[in-house]
């Protein structure tokens, strides 16, 4: 009768939340997810700049230890709550309820990320140019010092070696694009084009999500998919280019030397956090949305070998790119090997221009990078909205309020975004990326996760849990990761980062004034202190007892001789706080 009820119950909720209509749905939307910007721009570069071949030895012991047991663990406890990742712990660990609080302020600054979103967008408009604008320097944008890639592909050294110069693409892409101004004080007026761009974004990301789940996964099936086409035509393409191989030796070649580096593993570690999207509440929010007894825990080895082995087959495509880059100039890969925004819209494009059927190739290139941005963007605001619509059910579940609920967000943050379309914005969002996102957030947030469920809630608790959901116990393995190994490694990694921690310079020459760090500092310690504080207002007022784990429930105590076999569910009623 209890499991008959339990069941009806989770059906009930499944209606009023809504549910993935597939499975195939929902390994769609996470591989979405997880599979981004990351895997293209960040990936391929820390593995050239760590190590190369030998790289992927600590990245291959992060993923075993770190990213596939945590990638487990908060997808089986959404599955199990069916709840977002902010009061999800009200069912596991009540006292750790600021993490899902945190999680909410985490995911506030990474919207800020469909600025490269509109990025993707503004060149994939002018890739259709029938000369493509970064390529010369016959713009009205252009200086007296720019050198068009003809003038640079004839010089002996790289444009980075010439004093007073800058080549084409840089100059497109700072004075065209981003028009930049002096520094953050300077915000100028808002670019009417990017904030056009940035406004067709916001809308696909509104009719993304607008009916929740059942429109976010079928949207998933072209944004998903998508950029794994164009990334097999451009490793084709890629793999056929004068230099490529050249480019691939400097990708993968061995330094064994870096492995007795510390901050090479802390940089894996950091690499398998932010693309298997851990600890920022994305994969607990999306797990909430399966059924009870979907195999979770087949699915985060599947979805973590798919973005790992997307992470290496990108490195080629971008290395062989700069390896005929390289060739064109007769200069040596090193010298045009660049991580983030700098690989993304000016190596890769100066690239392509100096290709046959430049704007063929250009429109591949972003087109894959606006769909991994889209992905990305519109699955993160999806997992907010849950998590917000869960701590206030009766306002916002009934009839037709979910999609005015939608449009409210949306239009939120596309005018707080405007500020990022500004002249000044880029030295905004470079702030948002480098203090509201860091690493130092997601090892505390990693921390505390494993040490509420673990220590608080029980290992062992987990365990049965998953064992009770999918029907297979899983390795002891994970039980010691959770326990000892992430808590560990998190710590380590956390207290090494306020050790080498140093100020933001945009570009290694502007220096951010000093009420920009303080307000840097505020963004990165906003999410991190609502941990503490919750932890401390609830022991004010509720008996430590109750908080630390729910309450006592006779479904947590399995196989108890002449008892049948309890599934293990807690409900709402169970936890006193």
């Amino acid at each position: 009768m209890n499991r008959q009820r339990r069941k009806e119950e989770r059906q009930r909720r499944a209606e009023d939340r809504g549910q993935w209509a597939s499975k195939t749905e929902y390994i769609l939307v996470v591989a979405g997810q997880v599979v981004g910007l990351g895997n293209v721009w960040r990936f391929p570069y820390l593995c050239y700049m760590n190590g190369g071949g030998a790289f992927l030895v600590p990245y291959g012991v992060f993923a075993v230890l770190f990213g596939i047991p945590l990638f487990l663990l908060e997808t089986s406890i959404g599955q199990y709550t069916q709840e977002g990742f902010a009061t999800c712990w009200t069912k596991l660990c009540p006292l750790a309820q600021g993490v899902g609080y945190g999680h909410i302020i985490i995911k506030i600054f990474d919207l800020s990320y469909i600025l490269i979103q509109a990025w993707a967008l503004f060149y994939l408009i002018f890739s259709f140019s029938s000369q493509l604008p970064w390529a010369s320097c016959e713009n009205s944008w252009n200086t007296a010092d720019c050198l068009s890639l003809h003038n640079l592909g004839s010089n002996s050294t790289n444009w980075t070696a010439l004093k007073n110069t800058s080549s084409a693409a840089i100059e497109f892409w700072e004075r065209r694009v981003l028009g930049m101004s002096g520094g953050i004080e300077e915000l100028g007026s808002v670019r009417w084009e990017l904030a056009l761009c940035l406004l067709v974004c916001w809308v696909f990301c509104y009719f993304s999500i607008w009916k929740s789940v059942r429109s976010s996964g079928k949207v998933a099936y072209v944004t998903a998919t998508f950029p794994y086409v164009m990334l097999v035509i451009l490793l084709i393409r890629g793999a056929t280019l004068p230099g490529a191989l050249d480019g691939i030796y400097y990708y993968l070649y061995p330094d064994v030397n870096r492995l007795a580096n510390v901050k090479v593993w802390i940089e894996a570690g950091s690499q398998i956090m932010f693309s298997y999207s851990l600890t920022s509440g994305t994969l607990i929010a999306l797990g909430s949305y399966n059924e009870y007894n979907n195999n979770c825990y087949k699915d985060c080895f599947w979805i973590s070998l798919l973005n790992s082995g997307t992470s290496f087959v990108a490195g080629f495509v971008i290395f062989s790119v700069l390896g005929f880059m390289a060739h064109s100039q007769g200069v040596t890969v090193d010298t045009v090997v660049e991580s983030g925004p700098g690989l993304a819209f000016i190596a890769y494009p100066q690239a392509t221009a100096l290709m046959p059927l430049p704007q063929f190739w250009s429109v591949c290139f972003f087109l894959m990078l606006l769909f991994l941005s889209i992905d990305t963007h519109f699955v993160t605001v999806e997992c907010l909205i849950t998590s917000i619509m869960d701590l206030f059910p009766k306002l916002f579940r009934k009839r037709g309020r979910h999609e005015i609920f939608v449009f409210i967000i949306c239009l939120i943050f596309f005018i707080i975004h405007l500020v990022l379309v500004t002249d000044g914005g880029i030295y905004i969002f470079q702030l948002f990326d480098y203090y509201g996102m860091t690493r130092f957030c997601h090892y505390f947030m990693a921390f505390c996760e494993c040490l509420a469920l673990s220590w608080g809630f029980g290992a062992d608790r987990v365990i049965n849990i998953i064992e009770d959901m999918t029907g297979q116990k899983p390795n002891a393995f994970f039980k010691l990761c959770w326990k000892y190994i992430i808590p560990l490694l998190s710590l380590i990694s956390f207290i090494l980062y306020l050790v080498e921690y140093k100020h933001l310079k945009f570009n290694d020459w502007y220096i951010y004034p000093d009420w920009a760090y303080a307000l840097g500092w505020l963004m990165m310690l906003s999410s991190v202190l609502m941990v503490p504080l919750w932890a401390i207002g609830k022991t004010l007022v509720t008996h430590l007892s109750y908080l630390h784990c729910p309450a006592e429930d006779p479904a947590l105590q399995r196989g108890k001789a002449g008892e049948e076999e309890m599934p293990i569910e807690l409900t709402t009623s169970a936890v006193k706080t």
